[in-house]
Parts: structure tokens; C-alpha cells; sequence
């Protein structure tokens, strides 16, 4: 209704029409997808919206509850298609559209949905955090993610909303050969990276992929573009992919979207993910 659209994070329209389109592309239509077993898995972390509703009239409707709630921005696209498998929002921060690609894998594997779609969605809709990420240090005075560069003097935010369709047995496909998850643990600060903790993540995610570092032939970094987290990451990604690989037959290219998108925060993993298959496939 127009009651309930005026009181719904527009992060949760972006998740309807790009996760619709995702499955749509599988080939999935509405009609085979209603009553399965489809699962929804979604990074999202931004609460602006629910900053803005308050100052609005629609911020006294009865769908603002909902309309601003993360957990219903995949329940909603679930109720839309009717689907019955697992429909979970996931707030990890910058890794939160990964953690969800994660979530989503396992799930098919151990066959708790038949079919899915994993999607991260990220929208400034109010000045604050942006405020607060500054003061902190953390974003560029320039105003980009200057990514493995001298440059780099933190992020440039970025507004994304991506989504991947999940399926077993489809030829032509891209296939997500293996996930792995970790936390830094202690680290410098709550904030900083971890790179013993990064190496073990690479070297898990090989592991279950049933792969090695020699077979890789392109990386998409996290490349945030910060003078602490970059050089972190590139130390543990030569410790890792390159140890005993001896002499490649060919280059391991390195590149980060965040470079040219900016870092679209929860959604990055999203970006990410989509750039990464677009440039393996050609």
C-alpha cells in the first residue's frame, strides 16, 4: 500500500527489484520460486533510515516498525516470492554481503534451501555516521580509496545494493568453490586487522575450496585504501598465495572495487563478488 511504502527503508525496495532480478536471471520465475525452498541471505547494516522515519509523519504509521527493521529487509522479499527457506540479514560491517554469501553457500551444501539468493544493499541517508568516520580519521580527505596506493588516507564511502542467484547443477554458471570466516581476534585496536587471523582465513578458504594458491589468477582485494589496513592485507595475501608456489606460469592480478565505487560498506562484499565473477567469466 502507499502507507506502507512511505514508511519502508528504501534499502528494502533496492532488495526486492535487484533480488528479483537476480533469481529472475537464474532462470527462477515467481512461479516455480512460490512454496519452494528458496533461501534470502542479506548484508545490511545501515539504521539511517530509522533516524529519518522519525522525523516524518509516516514515522507514526503502524509499518514503521517494519519499515525500518533489518531483520524484515529479507523477510520482505521472502513474503514478496513465497518463499519458504531460510531469509536471514546479516550486520558484520564492511564484511556483512560476505558473511550472507557464506551463509548462503553452506546452506546449499547441506541442503537447507534448494536454491537462493545472496544480496548486500548500503544507502546515506543522513550525514551522521558519515560525520563521525570523519572525525574518527577514517575516510579520505581526498575523497577516494586510493587502493594499495602511497596515497591512501582512509575510504571514500560508497552506495551499492548487489545481488547473486544460488543454484546447484547449472552449466554456464559461475561456481562459488569454497568460503571460509574468521575474526581478528586481538588486535591492535577493536578496529584493526588482524593479519596471523587474515592468513588463517585465506589459507581455510583454499582448504575448502580444494584448491591452491598456485591455480588462482585473480584477486579482488578488500583494498579499503588506508595506510593501516592495505599493507596488512597485502603482507598476508603474498604470505599465503605466493609461499610455495615457486614460479607462476602467470601473473596473479590484484584489484579492488572500492578504487573506482568507493567502499560501499555492507554492501562491498556484494560489489565485490560481482566484479570479480564478471572479470574471471571475461
Amino acid at each position: 500500500s502507499v502507507a506502507e511504502a512511505g514508511a519502508m527503508d528504501p534499502q528494502q525496495r533496492l532488495l526486492l527489484e535487484v533480488g528479483y532480478t537476480a533469481l529472475h536471471a537464474a532462470p527462477l520465475d515467481r512461479a516455480a520460486l512460490s512454496g519452494s525452498a528458496a533461501g534470502v541471505f542479506v548484508g545490511i547494516a545501515s539504521i539511517e533510515f530509522a533516524q529519518v522515519l522519525a522525523s516524518l509523519p509516516a514515522g507514526l504509521s503502524v509499518y514503521a516498525a517494519t519499515g525500518s527493521s533489518l531483520s524484515i529487509a529479507s523477510g520482505r522479499v521472502s513474503y514478496a516470492l513465497g518463499l519458504h527457506g531460510p531469509s536471514i540479514s546479516y550486520d558484520t560491517a564492511c564484511s556483512s554481503a560476505l558473511i550472507a554469501a557464506h551463509a548462503g553457500l553452506r546452506a546449499l551444501q547441506h541442503r537447507e534451501c534448494s536454491s537462493g539468493v545472496i544480496m548486500g544493499v548500503m544507502l546515506m541517508l543522513a550525514p551522521g555516521m558519515s560525520q563521525c568516520f570523519a572525525v574518527a580519521g577514517m575516510t579520505s580527505a581526498r575523497g577516494r580509496s586510493h587502493t594499495f596506493d602511497v596515497r591512501a588516507d582512509g575510504y571514500a564511502r560508497g552506495e551499492a545494493v548487489g545481488g547473486t542467484s544460488l543454484c546447484t547443477g547449472r552449466a554456464g554458471m559461475a561456481e562459488l568453490a569454497g568460503s571460509a570466516v574468521r575474526q581478528d581476534g586481538r588486535s591492535a585496536s577493536l578496529t584493526a586487522p588482524s593479519g596471523l587471523a587474515q592468513r588463517g582465513l585465506l589459507a581455510e578458504a583454499l582448504l575448502d575450496a580444494g584448491t591452491s594458491a598456485g591455480e588462482l589468477s585473480l584477486n579482488e582485494a578488500h583494498g579499503t585504501g588506508t595506510s593501516l589496513g592495505d599493507p596488512i592485507e597485502a603482507g598476508s595475501l603474498s604470505a599465503v598465495l605466493l609461499e610455495g608456489c615457486g614460479l607462476r606460469s602467470a601473473p596473479l592480478a590484484w584489484r579492488g572495487v572500492k578504487a573506482s565505487a568507493g567502499h560501499a560498506e555492507a554492501a562491498a562484499g556484494s560489489t565485490g563478488l560481482v566484479q570479480l565473477a564478471v572479470g574471471l567469466c571475461f
